[in-house]
């Protein structure tokens, strides 16, 4: 949860890792888990950065949501989902704690500071739905794509911005973003051409604060 989860429920939930769940550490590109698979954990995202995508009965992938450091994910199994919907793969390097559904029900139920945070974290992520969601509507794809990568970099929440959101694919960014690859290719060198975004090939993509012009220009 990028900005809901205060110091003092993130510090109880970080000291209870070793009661009640796993640590594992991911390299990038590692699947988490993957569509299909049973969902018996919710899990939380402690630093790094990991993708959900799922793919259509015709074969075709989207990319869902991004997930940042201090986040949940994968909670549906809280909600009756038998089996993951999507598939959580690394795009940095990142640790992950893997929280059992019973133990997790048991935090929700008797350590009120957790269920606290937690119950922010689900009203947060509806809200981005919902925001994202009106994005797809009503905003061009090249307006998307200059929404995500201001969100991924964290400008316009009450997390500290960090610029520099790393390597991410224009494949990836398109399955995001809703169109091809290439009109990414072609929004991404228009947005390098106006110095809003820093960028060479494959290297870290540097996000500066004008690319918001893109979204306030009609």
């Amino acid at each position: 949860m990028r900005d809901e989860l205060n110091l003092d429920s993130s510090k109880t939930f970080v000291d209870d890792l070793d009661e009640c769940g796993t640590i594992r550490h991911y390299p990038p590109r590692r699947t988490v888990f993957a569509q299909g698979d049973a969902a018996g954990a919710v899990y939380y995202l402690v630093r790094g950065k990991i993708k959900l995508s799922l793919v259509s009965t015709r074969g075709k992938e989207a990319v869902i949501a991004i997930v940042d450091s201090d986040s949940f994910f994968g909670e549906g199994c809280l909600a009756g989902q038998a089996t993951r919907f999507s598939t959580a793969t690394t795009i940095a390097a990142s640790t992950v704690v893997g929280l059992p559904k019973d133990a997790i029900d048991e935090m929700l139920r008797d350590r009120p500071r957790f269920a606290e945070a937690f119950i922010s974290h689900l009203l947060s992520r509806n809200v981005r739905i919902e925001e994202d969601l009106t994005d797809q509507l009503f905003n061009s794809s090249e307006k998307r794509l200059a929404r995500i990568l201001l969100l991924l970099a964290n400008y316009g929440t009450d997390a500290l911005p960090e610029p520099v959101i790393g390597k991410l694919s224009q494949q990836t960014l398109a399955e995001m973003v809703g169109t091809t690859r290439s009109r990414v290719s072609f929004f991404m060198n228009k947005f390098r051409a106006h110095g809003y975004i820093e960028y060479d090939g494959g290297a870290d993509v540097r996000v500066h604060a004008s690319l918001l012009n893109v979204i306030l220009h009609e």
